[in-house]
């Protein structure tokens, strides 16, 4: 029973104590006057009765009702009911007290001056009940019988009110009444334990709604501070009891005030987590607190500070929360969208549904703590229960270890006390503790189905309704209300009356008289056994996160350790690897603790070295993936292990396996230690109590035993038991057994210390692991830290010193393992009650302990130090380069698998890699060399290595080695020639060595000049590139003149700075390059300026003999061939050659990055030229740089224009200016120029005005009329798909994406429409697809198209008679190219391996868009091809005319001129568009310091892809490999040459590496050019020759190029792990000459095999399985070595046979056309130009045409042609076969049948005799196949043979069917037939 209120008082307005209008409330009167001894009274009550102030008020207000609550010093809750209402004061009253102030005086006419002013008057009722409403009516009561005068004296409802006595749960009703004829019904609930609510979850949800109050939810769990806003004190009481209500089964432990008064606001910077309520008149003074939830009940919101993380329920709990949370308070949400809404998906009502919301929780609630009874350790029964919480297992068997929630919510406080009050297993349970029990099974069932979850919810919700509300008919409650006349005249009443406190007081007297008579009343308690639920495991299990492992991989493990111990060493090694991985899995690990405990024998198992070594091994790998908490009880099942493994180390030393294993995270935590402890002491103590039980139960408890989880369960069901028993025990019997359990304790406590110092002490006691392992931090915290210097309990000092070791060496070791054991011992003997004595006895002990294991422990480690060392593979010294120096010594690491599949044996084969070697940094590559760790493949070698220049990206990462136990740190390193190295450093390498190893690296990959590259540092002595220790003392002096200078240059006559440089000293004469470099910058600056210089001045002698130089230069030959400009008037002018080459930029003044001559219309001085040049880009101004022989266009290349002359560019010239300006002047000469350069075409002089395409085409053309006709559509097409257009050409690459097809919008162009219809002959075609005739007429060409810039063209309008016209193209920018390279290179070589889908090769390839770029300049190089095919010249003029620029017109001459596609051609054609025109090859690779952040551009690369796509296609046009265009790809990045080095020609003078090559070789061995070095391997070896080339005359190329006929180059994927990248040739012939010498000696073995294995990714291909050409090439050679020739040049050899082959070819053909298989010529023009036409007009796709895209040019993309790619699919003519020899024969037919003559065609490829009805037809007649010939021999005429032929004409074939007759047209012809055939079968 409990009262109903402790205490009544009247609080009224302190008119003494008013300060500045800021007044105080003070008790009148309180009853009773004494403290009752069970609740003192709570202080402070004034405070709360107004908590925003006590004021005085001009008008009377309402009274007003709310309950405050207040916690007192025992946390104890008081509920406050403030009754508050408004009486008058006259004047006089405030007068009386103003006077009294007396130093207030002069304030007194401040007062309000109104008639009369009102205070607040409280009633207040204090109790520890919570009954809102009967407290409301109550004091509402007492105030009405005040202010309606009732007739009942207000001391007696008084004494009736504190004299009530109701009991407090247990469901029943109590009906009350005050003694005002009022009556009231109370009803308690039947369980005290649940929380009452009311409405307030319902409404705190309608005021925030689910997710705000989730996560309010969450934070209150998690421990942040919340403060609710609102302006009505009731609803922050509500909002604050609903909180608490559905955090049950959790209670509340930190501040809660649900109602806080301003004068106490500085409560909320308090530092520990609250819930509080404020009134949102304060919500100004809130808006500082930085780390506080605001909730705002009145405005729905929650807001969340910055720096606040709450971390939310765990996935997919909280989504199913919301689910069902949304379905009770808006049910209508469900059938919304429904046509048929049914009608009664209302709500439920408020009261019901605030149950539902608590019964989501409770089912919540239920789902997160579901089993954790399992993992309660008990660890005393007696004399109380104490209990320990297990949260690593829990975690563990939940799979939960990650989650920051659930950690968090069993760390916090509310859990701790959880624990206290559900553990014990006998007492009192609830509806959570049967939830959580008896119906896990049907949750988890029902988790994933929301309406079942709803009706469990909705049974929740009935048990809480019932609870609160036990008796549903309820009596009428009757209070009376103040009436309406009392509450209006209450303007004259009276002020509430003093009461007696003598009437009160003798009413309590009165009461509590009479309870002490009355009998006690017996609760009756029901206590019983708590019911634990089914166990964790199998819930887990069920769920499937845990079986991931096979019982296979668990097979490899017991078969491992079966071998260990049986001793078979070389099967457990090969099964060691497996193991290891396997050992990942957590069945496995648990496995291997159940395998290793059937191998100790009496607590022991001795090992002999090799096993030792393995076990210890296992173990640490087991150990490595425990996290420090150790969720699954690994490391708890190891620790009985590691003191039983053992071996013997010599005269009675032995060493066991905890020595090995120590290095784990695992035994530094604090709570590892205790959980352990606990659970060997709770296995202890349920043995003490089963020996105590009879035999009976033993039996029974044994059995149970046998069960899968017996052991908890007779655990706490004995502890239920006992706790039963335990009031029936005699005291002495009860005494003896809490000795019992105390002294179990501490012998366990003892045992501890040994074990803890076994594994904390090292075995080289001289390092402090405890020291070592962490920094130091404190003990409970999760990081495993520990203080060294606070002790736990100061006596433990005292012991310390007392123990008497006081060794030196060892005693900082010592004394942190006993401080860490004593906190330990001290936290645990606290917590399980251990005596004091035993605690000291036991600080005595540890040091001890301690003391005696490191004695033991030095002479293990002596003994161990004996042991001979695991062998470690020896390093391999890689082969190097001439003048390549190792830069640092080898380090030892492990080269880790990254994403390829290969090496790693996933793709079959054994695994390559990780392999075991050493790195090595060389000035020149970085190299991996070593082993690989399988052992099956021990005996290979893996090498792996990029030039340190292509290095793009490195990274630290840290690196777990399958075979150790340790995570090392490591590197990733990526190359852009697609490698990928991961190594991690072994354990032997310092870690400020591999620091050592980063610095030197970036060093070399970027040095402060270009000169510091190797291809320049090369055969000087390489300390210049370690010790880098002679730079400048002055960096900022340098820097400055390097400023100065750059600055010189621009305002200085170019000649001035390069005038020292023309003939410079070679780098090796200099004293030191650096410092001339800084005296030569610095004078220049002093030089003069710009003004003083005349152009006469600037040819001088020096610059002659450059001159001759610069005419000698790859470009001049060029122009010469092309007859641009001859030698001879190179320098001079004749007036009919339309171009001439002019010297304008030899000093390199008009454009820096343009080479020194330049060819430009013969019509335009130099002067123009120095004008013209700055509207472009750069200055690069238009230039010829190709001429087509045929139609004489002309291509021209130039950067875009400056945005500032576009639209000058394009006014017409007869805009109305009155003065022409700057800009116009420039773009009027511009015009004049374009005009020169359209002038030169001969198609514009010899034509009058505009010209037709048709006349021009018969005019000028060499090709027929018709045949260009056919041609002009594909113009149109590419147009198109260069342009995009709505109609798009079917199969163009259109995917909008950052660049597909460049799309103008409707139009063609929204530039120029014209464009379009000129082009595009947008007309209907014939139905054959050719245009009409008709068409062509109307179609004017123009002369010069300008391939231009979209972005740039903007707002350019075309006039109408200009002669030429803008294509506008959208170009990929260099910030494109760059990212794309980058994901090209991560879906080639990527970095792990990965499962995800959208991460697969063809993904990331896309996403890439790399093939999307090719096509793009691909589809633009063909349209300019076509122009200048069909006689328009063609301007590119892009970007700054050094990027896209050159590749498309690079790819235009390639495609057009057969020269460049020969090595002397490609080299020129290299040297001029790339070097000369100046690609800034150094800033785009990035090569040195200043172009780092630039990043790697591949732009030269995606240029040689480009190339490569060709050469698929058209096979037999370039002299060529593709391995040429690889090597190039390789060394363009790789700096081992000087070639791809400097930005232009005009840098390359300057550091004089332009002419040096010329003359001064040094040292013959080091080429500084890569084409020097091309040529001499050419010389050698036939690898960069392309046998099948076999070119056309005057072949123009038309490669696809759409993305479907594109394939992804082998150089980004091929890898040759036997011998690295074998792009550095003399690396490879060094290596086979070692292989060669080493098996001269042991060939004794029997008879050798002649197969051999080939590795995809291990061999180089090409060398294990040459061509054959190449084979026989090798062959030949080593028979002339054999026998003594001089070996013959293979390039003669070759031509020897090709010419033999041509001449027999031509004797051959006489009576046919054909063609040796290898040199075919003349068909295939015919057959490439022919397949192109046909299938223009449509009619092709009827041929088959069976060649794959690679093959050759003729496929195009026809609807359902059938591809057949075999293996002579690549060498064939238009009928898709291949004739040996062919002519027509009399064949007689088969019986009865006429001689007819047929064509006969043998073909040698297919073996077989065709014969055709006439030479034209298509269709084979018949096939005789020679497989089945038997004999050839002359034959006779027969009946109906042709007249007036000889006899030896004829002849017969046998086979085996039958025998053909044949009739050839004479003798010697029948000849030839039968050698031919006959050779064919002795050839097979």
């Amino acid at each position: 029973m409990a009262r109903l209120a402790d205490y009544f008082l009247v609080v009224g307005y302190d008119l003494d104590k008013r300060v500045e209008g800021e007044g105080q409330g003070r008790i009148l009167q309180r009853f009773p006057e004494k403290d009752w001894e069970d609740s003192p009274f709570p202080q402070g009550i004034e405070l709360f009765c107004q908590p925003s102030g006590w004021q005085l008020v001009p008008e009377r207000q309402p009274a007003s009702f709310f309950v405050a609550v207040l916690t007192d010093i025992n946390s104890e809750r008081h509920y406050c009911a403030c009754f508050t209402f408004w009486e008058g004061l006259d004047n006089s009253q405030l007068k009386k007290a103003e006077a009294s102030e007396v130093d207030e005086v002069d304030e007194v006419p401040a007062v309000v001056q109104s008639a009369q002013v009102f205070a607040p008057k409280s009633l207040v009722l204090v109790s520890h009940l919570d009954y809102t409403e009967v407290f409301r009516n109550c004091l509402g009561l007492i105030y009405t019988v005040h202010v309606d005068s009732l007739p009942v004296p207000l001391e007696t409802v008084i004494g009736n009110l504190l004299t009530c006595v109701i009991p407090i749960a247990g469901g029943s009703q109590r009906t009350i009444t005050l003694g005002a004829g009022d009556r009231q019904v109370i009803q308690t609930p039947i369980d005290d334990s649940l929380p009452v609510s009311g409405s307030s979850v319902a409404q705190l949800f309608r005021q925030l709604g689910i997710i705000n109050v989730l996560y309010l939810f969450c934070a209150a769990l998690t421990e942040h501070k919340i403060l609710f806003l609102s302006s009505s004190y009731q609803r922050l009481t509500d909002a604050c009891r609903g909180l608490l209500a559905i955090m049950f089964p959790l209670k509340y432990s930190f501040t809660y005030v649900p109602i806080l008064p301003g004068k106490l606001l500085e409560v909320l910077s308090t530092p520990t987590p609250f819930i509080i309520g404020v009134n949102s008149f304060f919500r100004s003074e809130t808006q500082e607190l930085l780390d506080v939830i605001i909730a705002d009940l009145d405005g729905g919101t929650v807001t969340i500070p910055e720096c606040v993380h709450i971390s939310l329920l765990p996935e997919p709990l909280l989504q199913q929360t919301q689910t069902v949370l949304s379905m009770v308070l808006d049910p209508e949400l469900e059938v919304a969208d429904h046509a048929f809404p049914s009608v009664s998906t209302q709500p439920s009502a408020l009261k019901i549904q605030d149950k539902e919301i608590r019964g989501v929780f409770l089912w919540l609630f239920a789902r997160l703590f579901q089993g954790y009874r399992w993992c309660l350790h008990i660890i005393r029964i007696h004399p109380e229960p104490v209990i320990r919480f297990h949260k690593a297992a829990f975690l563990g068997q939940r799979a939960l270890t990650e989650d920051d929630f659930l950690m968090k919510v069993l760390d916090g406080m509310a859990f701790a006390g959880f624990v206290s009050e559900r553990g014990p297993p006998y007492r009192a349970t609830d509806l959570f503790d049967d939830l959580v029990a008896n119906h896990v099974e049907r949750i988890r069932q029902e988790e994933t189905c929301p309406h079942k979850v709803m009706n469990h919810v909705k049974e929740l919700a009935e048990q809480l309704f019932k609870n609160e509300n036990p008796y549903p008919a309820v009596a009428m409650h009757k209070v009376q209300r103040p009436s309406e006349n009392g509450q209006n005249t209450a303007q004259n009443e009276r002020p509430f009356p003093g009461l007696d406190d003598v009437a009160v007081q003798l009413f309590i007297d009165h009461a509590a008289a009479k309870l002490k008579t009355a009998p006690p009343v017996v609760k009756s308690e029901l206590k019983g056994m708590v019911p634990s639920g089914p166990p964790l495991g199998d819930i887990v299990d069920r769920n499937g996160n845990v079986m991931a492992n096979s019982a296979r991989r668990l097979e490899v493990v017991r078969n491992c350790i079966t071998y260990i111990f049986e001793n078979k060493m070389l099967e457990a090694k090969k099964l060691m690897p497996a193991v290891l991985r396997a050992l990942k899995g957590r069945a496995a690990r648990i496995c291997l603790t159940q395998e290793l405990n059937q191998h100790v024998l009496q607590n022991r198992a001795v090992l002999d070295d090799q096993q030792f070594d393995y076990i210890v091994r296992m173990m640490n790998c087991t150990l490595q993936d425990c996290s420090h908490i150790d969720e699954h009880g690994i490391a708890a099942a190891l620790l009985p292990l590691v003191t039983a493994y053992c071996r013997k180390l010599g005269a009675g030393i032995t060493q066991f396996a905890y020595s090995c294993v120590q290095e784990h995270m695992v035994w530094t935590t604090m709570q590892f230690w205790e959980a352990m402890f606990y659970s060997d002491v709770q296995s202890h103590i349920r043995a003490l109590y089963l020996e105590t039980e009879d035999g009976e139960q033993q039996n029974h408890s044994e059995q149970q035993d046998g069960s899968v989880s017996g052991r908890e369960i007779s655990a706490l069901d004995l502890a239920s038991e006992q706790n039963r028993l335990w009031p029936t025990l005699s005291k002495e019997m009860q005494a003896e057994r809490v000795q019992k359990e105390e002294s179990t304790v501490f012998s366990q406590a003892i045992h501890y210390a040994n074990r803890m110092s076994y594994l904390l002490l090292p075995l080289d006691t001289s390092k402090n692991r405890l020291l070592r392992s962490s920094g130091l931090g404190d003990v409970e915290s999760v990081s495993n830290s520990y203080v060294t210097n606070s002790i736990a309990g100061s006596m433990a000092e005292s012991y310390d010193t007392e123990s008497g070791f006081e060794d030196a060496e060892s005693s900082d070791v010592a004394n942190s393992v006993v401080r860490f054991i004593n906190r330990f011992v001290d936290k645990v003997c606290n917590e399980s009650g251990v005596t004091n004595e035993h605690l000291k006895a036991l600080h005595t002990m540890i040091p001890d302990i301690v003391q005696m294991h490191i004695e033991t422990l030095d002479a293990v480690h002596r003994e161990s130090k004996r042991l001979p060392p695991i062998q470690k593979p020896k390093l391999l010294r890689p082969t190097l380069l001439p003048g390549e120096e190792l830069v640092m010594d080898a380090m030892r690491v492990h080269l880790i698998p990254d994403g390829r599949e290969e090496a790693t044996g996933l793709m079959g084969g054994p695994p390559l890699l990780p392999a075991e070697g050493a790195i090595f940094l060389t000035n020149y590559r970085l190299i991996f060399k070593g082993t690989p760790s399988d052992p099956l493949v021990g005996e290979q070698v893996v090498t792996r290595s990029f030039p340190i220049a292509s290095l793009t990206k490195e990274k630290r990462i840290s690196v777990t080695l399958p075979m150790d136990q340790f995570v090392q740190e490591g590197l990733q390193l990526r190359s852009c020639t697609f490698q990928l190295m991961k190594i991690a450093f072994d354990e032997e390498v310092a870690s400020d060595l591999a620091e050592v190893f980063r610095k030197h690296m970036h060093k070399l990959r970027y040095p402060q000049h270009v000169q510091g590259t190797f291809a320049f540092t090369v055969g000087q002595c390489g300390k210049m590139v370690v010790e880098h220790k002679t730079k400048d003392k002055n960096q900022s002096l340098k820097t400055l003149s390097k400023n100065l200078v750059k600055s010189a240059k621009r305002t200085i006559g170019r000649q001035y700075v390069t005038r020292k440089k023309y003939s410079p000293p070679t780098w090796e004469n200099r004293s030191s390059f650096q410092s001339e470099l800084d005296e030569d910058e610095i004078s220049v600056s002093e030089e003069v300026d710009q003004s003083s210089l005349t152009l006469s001045s600037t040819i001088r002698s020096s610059d002659r003999q450059t001159m001759s130089n610069v005419v000698e230069r790859a470009c001049c030959r060029d122009y010469q061939r092309l007859g641009l400009g001859t030698l001879s008037n190179s320098l001079t002018r004749s007036k009919n050659e339309p171009f001439r080459i002019s010297t304008v930029n030899r000093m390199y003044t008009v454009c820096r990055s343009y080479p020194g001559l330049l060819i430009v219309p013969q019509s335009i001085p130099d002067t123009t030229i120095q004008r013209i040049c700055r509207c472009y880009r750069q200055n690069r101004f238009p230039v010829v740089c190709w001429r087509n022989s045929r139609t004489k266009a002309v291509l021209l290349r130039s950067a875009g224009l400056h945005a500032k002359g576009v639209v000058g560019f394009f006014k017409s010239p007869n805009a109305p200016t009155s003065v022409p300006s700057q800009a116009d002047s420039t773009s009027l000469e511009q015009e004049k120029y374009l005009q020169a350069i359209i002038s030169s075409m001969p198609s514009y002089s010899e034509s009058s005005g505009r010209n037709t395409l048709s006349g021009f085409t018969s005019t000028h053309m060499s090709t027929s009329d018709s045949s260009d006709k056919l041609r002009q559509p594909k113009i149109g097409a590419l147009m198109k798909q260069v342009m995009g257009t709505k109609d798009d050409v079917p199969g163009t690459f259109s995917r909008g994406g950052k660049w597909g097809s460049i799309r103008g919008s409707g139009r063609l162009s929204a530039y120029n429409p014209d464009v379009g219809t000129r082009l595009a002959g947008k007309e209907s075609p014939q139905p054959n697809g050719g245009p009409s005739e008709a068409l062509f007429l109307r179609q004017q060409k123009a002369y010069l198209y300008i391939i231009g810039d979209k972005a740039q063209l903007k707002g350019g309008k075309q006039d109408s008679f200009q002669q030429w016209e803008v294509v506008p193209i959208e170009v990929c920018d260099v910030r494109q190219v760059k990212n794309s390279f980058k994901k090209l290179m991560k879906a080639c070589v990527p970095s792990s391996p990965t499962s995800d889908p959208n991460m697969s090769f063809q993904r990331c390839l896309e996403e890439s868009e790399w093939m999307a770029l090719l096509h793009r300049v691909l589809q633009v190089s063909v349209l300019v091809v076509e122009l200048l095919d069909t006689g328009s010249s063609v301007m590119v003029s892009l970007e700054d005319g050094w990027d896209v620029t050159t590749q498309v017109v690079s790819l235009v001459q390639l495609l057009s001129d057969p020269y460049y596609r020969t090595f002397d051609g490609f080299r020129l054609l290299v040297e001029k568009e790339w070097l000369s025109f100046g690609h800034r090859f150094s800033h785009r690779g990035a090569q040195t310091l200043g172009s780092q952040s630039s990043g790697f551009t591949p732009v030269f690369l995606q240029f040689l892809d480009c190339v490569h796509q060709i050469h698929l296609q058209f096979p037999m046009e370039f002299e060529f490999s593709q391995y040429y265009l690889k090597f190039l790809a390789y060394h363009y990045v790789s700096n081992r040459f000087r070639t791809f080095l400097l930005d232009s020609d005009y840098e390359r003078i300057e550091l004089g590496v332009l002419y040096e090559e010329k003359g001064e070789r040094k040292s013959p061995q080091v080429c500084k050019s890569v084409w020097d070095y091309i040529d001499r391997l050419n010389k050698k070896t036939p690898i960069f020759y392309n046998y099948m080339f076999s070119p056309e005359d005057e072949e123009v190329l038309r490669p696809y190029t759409f993305i479907s006929n594109l394939k992804v180059w082998d150089f980004y994927m091929e890898e040759t792990l036997s011998e690295g990248p074998s792009y550095d040739w003399e690396l490879r012939g060094r290596q086979e000459r070692v292989a060669e010498e080493t098996p001269e000696k042991p060939d004794t073995s029997g008879p050798k095999s002649q197969r051999h294995i080939v590795w995809p990714c291990y061999d180089s291909l090409s060398k294990v399985v040459p061509d054959a050409i190449t084979k026989l090439l090798q062959d030949l050679q080593s028979l002339e070595a054999e026998l003594g020739q001089t070996s013959e040049k293979w390039k003669d050899t070759w031509d020897k046979i090709k010419t033999t082959q041509r001449t027999e070819t031509k004797l051959e053909s006489k009576p046919s056309f054909s063609s040796s298989l290898l040199m075919s010529s003349n068909l295939s023009h015919q057959r490439r130009s022919q397949g192109v036409y046909l299938q223009e007009s449509g009619v092709g796709s009827s041929i088959n045409l069976a060649l794959e895209c690679e093959a050759s040019a003729t496929s195009t993309p026809v609807a359902g042609r059938p591809s057949t790619s075999t293996l002579y699919s690549q060498f064939q003519s238009t009928e898709s076969e291949n004739r040996s020899f062919e002519g027509i024969l009399f064949k007689k037919g088969a019986l009865l049948k006429p001689w007819k003559p047929r064509w006969f065609v043998l073909d040698k490829t297919k073996h077989q005799l065709r014969y055709y009805e006439s030479r034209q037809d298509k269709e084979c007649k018949g096939v005789i196949e020679l497989a089945e010939v038997e004999s050839v021999i002359p034959g006779t005429p027969t009946m109906g043979a042709p007249k007036n032929i000889e006899e030896k004409a004829f002849f017969d074939l046998k086979t085996t069917k039958r025998v053909y007759n044949f009739c050839a047209q004479d003798s010697m012809n029948a000849q030839l037939w039968m050698d031919s055939v006959q050779n064919c079968l002795s050839d097979a």
